[in-house]
Parts: structure tokens; C-alpha cells; sequence
């Protein structure tokens, strides 16, 4: 059986067949509108989501499947004591496959470890985020037409982005990718990404300051916001939560072909006045995201269509 924890469970190869699935899902929706017919989803989320958590919701239904399960631990035993491993146990009883998000590094790893169906990992701390990282893969392959061969900026808060973590492991696997971080020093990317990631491996990268000083190299820029729920000092958190706002002045020295993406959600890091620029992705890209977590479930589950 398997599970998806890490952006790495899977090979290079099986994330081509998510993605080409999930390629194959929008260009005839029909012809899996009832791939799921009799399968449950369980999204146990122990901490809040809107995007994450409907599109599971979305992608289980679009397939002809049901869902169940809970938005928020307030509404789960946990508030009674019940461990992780017990919750996945029971849960496992009612549905096929389970999408787990948890504020603790390591908890759906855990509930791995003790499921008796599939568990994917929806987010677990400032962990990782592996299904986001199948929706950026995918909205950079429609994007970009390739997976090869760009250079990529990532803005803001590196230190506690999960999303930034995942995509970073996924994105060192393809070839002639040059990496471009940019944050304030007390958000830099964690030293284990440096030296387990882009210098274990020989990746091209380097750490900037602003954004206006490396705008013309990119192909992509990755924004991220400053994620209050992560800092332990508010004052840390309110001096630091502005520091990179992508404006139209920020783009004049920018590609045409550059693409803009985010995980969302955006508090203020990208002005809304980008909105309308064809070089704005991150709407595009939420929509990848509902697509690739239906081939993922499919692929999960074993349905072939």
C-alpha cells in the first residue's frame, strides 16, 4: 500500500504519471466523473484550511466519490485526549483513503504507520506539503511546457514554508534548474536544505535580499507569505510580515514570459493590481490543484479508468 508523506515517496517517473493523468482529467472530465462511485475520502484536518482541504473535497466528488471527516481538531476526539495513531485506526474503518493536514512535523507519517488505507499528507507543520508540490509541478509543466531548464525565485518566508521545503526536494530531481532565494536573514531557507539538498547534490543556487535585484533571471517567481501561525514573538512576526510585496514596479525590469505563482493564501505579497496580468498564475494554479488530487487519489487507489 502507499502513502504520500514526503514529496520524494515518489519517483520521477510517478510523478510524470500523476501529472500526465491529471493532464488527461482536463482535457476529458467526463470520462472520470464516476472513477471513484462507492469510495469515501476522510480529510482529517487538525488545523485550518480552505484551499487544501475543498479542493480534496472537490477532486473525491468530480470523481463520484463521497467525503467525510472534519475541518478543525476543535471538532475531533483529539480535544479528548485521543492519539493520531488511534484517530487514523478508527477513521481507517469508514473511509478508502484518508488527506490529513496536522500542525506537527511528523504526525501523518505517524498515522502512516498504523493505517490500514492510504494516508496523503495535506501539510504537517513547516514540514511539508506534497500535494501542493504536485500542483506546482503541474501548473509550472502548463505553464512552462517542461520541467527542465528554468530559473526559479522563492520569495518570502523560506524558513517556515512547507510549501518551499517540498518544492525545493521535487524540483532537484530535474535538470538545469537554477534556484534563487529571497528573504531577510531570519527567514532563510533552513541549513539542512542547503547542504542536504542544493550542495549534496550540486544544485546552482544563491541567496539574495530583493527581489528587484534578480527580477530579470527569472522565469518563475514563487511568492509565499509570512505565516503568522508559525513565529513564537508577535513582533518578530508583525516586522517582518511586509518586507516583500510584488507590485507592477517591482515587474518593469521582469520577463514577458515570466510566470507568478503563489500557494495562496495571499494576505498582502502580491499586489491585487497583478491580478489581471496574464503573467499571474496562482489562480491557474489552484485549480491545478483539484486536477493532480484526483490522479493522485486515482493512482492511490489503484483505479484505472
Amino acid at each position: 500500500m502507499k502513502h504520500l508523506i514526503d514529496p520524494t515517496d515518489l519517483s520521477v517517473d510517478e510523478i510524470e504519471g500523476i501529472l500526465n493523468l491529471a493532464l488527461d482529467i482536463i482535457k476529458d472530465k467526463s470520462k472520470y466523473s464516476e472513477a471513484c462511485k462507492g469510495k469515501k475520502l476522510a480529510t482529517l484536518f487538525f488545523e485550518p484550511s480552505t484551499r487544501t482541504r475543498l479542493s480534496f473535497e472537490a477532486a473525491m466528488m468530480e470523481l463520484g466519490g463521497n467525503v467525510l471527516g472534519f475541518s478543525s481538531a476543535d471538532s475531533s476526539s483529539a480535544t479528548k485526549g485521543e492519539s493520531v495513531g488511534d484517530t487514523i485506526r478508527v477513521v481507517g474503518c469508514y473511509a478508502d483513503i484518508i488527506a490529513m493536514r496536522h500542525p506537527k512535523e511528523g504526525a501523518p507519517m505517524l498515522g502512516s504507520m498504523v493505517s490500514p488505507v492510504p494516508i496523503i499528507n495535506a501539510g504537517d507543520g513547516g514540514h511539508n506539503h506534497p500535494t501542493q508540490t504536485l500542483t506546482d509541478l503541474l501548473t509550472i509543466k502548463r505553464e512552462k511546457g517542461d520541467l527542465n531548464n528554468f530559473t526559479i525565485g522563492l520569495c518570502g518566508d523560506l524558513k517556515f514554508g512547507r510549501t518551499v521545503h517540498s518544492l525545493i526536494k521535487a524540483l532537484s530531481r530535474y535538470e538545469g534548474i537554477k534556484f534563487i532565494l529571497i528573504s531577510p536573514k531570519e527567514l532563510k531557507v533552513p541549513d539542512y536544505i542547503i547542504t542536504e539538498v542544493f550542495e549534496k547534490n550540486n544544485i546552482d543556487y544563491k541567496e539574495v535580499t530583493t527581489m528587484e535585484e534578480v527580477m530579470p533571471e527569472l522565469d518563475i517567481i514563487y511568492m509565499t507569505r509570512v505565516q503568522k501561525e508559525r513565529f513564537f514573538n508577535e513582533a518578530d512576526y508583525v516586522r517582518l510580515k511586509d518586507t516583500y510585496i510584488l507590485d507592477k514596479s517591482k515587474l518593469k525590469n521582469a520577463k514577458e514570459t515570466l510566470s507568478i505563482m503563489h500557494p495562496l493564501p495571499r494576505v498582502n505579497e502580491i499586489s491585487t493590481e497583478i491580478d489581471d496580468d496574464p503573467r499571474a498564475a496562482y489562480f491557474r494554479q489552484a485549480l491545478n490543484g483539484k486536477y493532480v488530487r484526483m490522479a493522485l487519489m486515482l493512482t492511490l487507489l489503484g483505479v484505472n479508468v
